[in-house]
């Protein structure tokens, strides 16, 4: 519960008071309105810092499922979509990375290795491990990196618009470093107009986030830019077959299929490199998560459930199966 602190005389917060009631009287801006999100946490986390996570703590007996964010945005950009439902089959525990919206601050070079490793001391922190973790995009790599560096962590994976690497072609290379150096040029400039262009596509496209697009364009101007520019650097060196193969827990892939960011035949090809990995189809794009919520809940949910049916089953990775979308 939040407190006052004694800092000064009745007089002097009575003039705060006035200020502030100035502010949000008649006349004034009303405050950014947010969609529904399950209550917002900042725990101590040993060894990490002040870490923020979105938590619901779902039916009793339930699984967990950590659920992490994508390059450039926060947890509630990504998943707010598909936090009540989530959050009706099991606990649900959806981070800030380092960086990125109201997650950790530091002057450490973000890194995928430094995000999975957060993830993991989240998750023993709050005694909430295994867990299914569910990674879009960037949050794919760290859920792949999580069970890399902790796999008594992790009970099953869903991974979504992801890719098995970031650089299998010299122009995907050029892409992720180019658009680190991109990002942090613009938000060091022009943070608010490139906002308010996401914005506009996003509102053309789903007219239902239009009550929400002072909370959206608040969310996309959260977090550092220099971090951002080290997680594209990051993304741009990931390769994971190396222990792809070795991935023994129960796998879906979401495919995003008409993905050009992340084209699918990679998430596929991300998808025949794990061990009986399912493959849920999408039909949308990156943005999927913003603009085509419906389809988005289907496939998460779908996903979600497929993986908790077998998580924990000695031969839930057994043999891969294909879900149209």
């Amino acid at each position: 519960m939040a407190t006052i602190a004694a800092d000064g005389t009745w007089r002097q917060r009575w003039a705060r008071a006035r200020r502030f009631l100035s502010r949000v009287g008649p006349g004034a801006a009303a405050p950014p309105l947010p969609p529904p999100l399950p209550e917002g946490r900042v725990v101590a986390v040993p060894g990490r810092g002040e870490m923020f996570h979105r938590h619901a703590p779902g039916p009793a007996g339930g699984p967990t499922v950590l659920l992490l964010h994508g390059w450039v945005i926060s947890a509630d950009l990504n998943w707010w979509r598909v936090y009540d439902p989530v959050s009706e089959m099991a606990r649900l525990i959806a981070p800030d990375h380092r960086g990125h919206g109201r997650g950790i601050r530091t002057q450490q070079t973000f890194s995928l290795e430094a995000a999975a490793d957060d993830a993991a001391a989240l998750l023993r922190h709050l005694g909430a491990g295994p867990a299914v973790v569910c990674g879009y995009s960037m949050g794919g790599s760290i859920a792949l990196m999580l069970w890399r560096r902790h796999p008594e962590l992790v009970s099953g994976l869903v991974l979504e618009a992801t890719s098995l690497d970031w650089r299998a072609r010299r122009r995907e290379r050029l892409l992720w470093r180019i658009m680190g150096l991109v990002e942090l040029l613009s938000r060091l400039g022009a943070s608010e107009g490139i906002a308010e262009r996401v914005l506009r596509d996003a509102m053309e496209r789903s007219p239902d986030l239009s009550p929400y697009q002072g909370w959206l364009k608040g969310e996309l101007q959260r977090g550092n830019a220099r971090q951002f520019a080290d997680a594209g650097r990051a993304m741009g060196e990931f390769d994971p077959s190396g222990f792809a193969a070795s991935i023994d827990v129960p796998t879906a892939v979401v495919v995003t299929t008409e993905d050009e960011l992340v084209p699918p035949p990679k998430q596929r090809a991300l998808a025949a490199a794990i061990p009986g990995a399912a493959i849920f189809g999408l039909a949308g794009d990156h943005r999927a998560c913003w603009v085509q919520p419906r389809r988005f809940e289907a496939a998460t949910i779908a996903a979600l459930e497929w993986v908790t049916a077998r998580a924990g089953s000695p031969d839930a990775a057994s043999e891969a199966v294909q879900v149209p979308g």
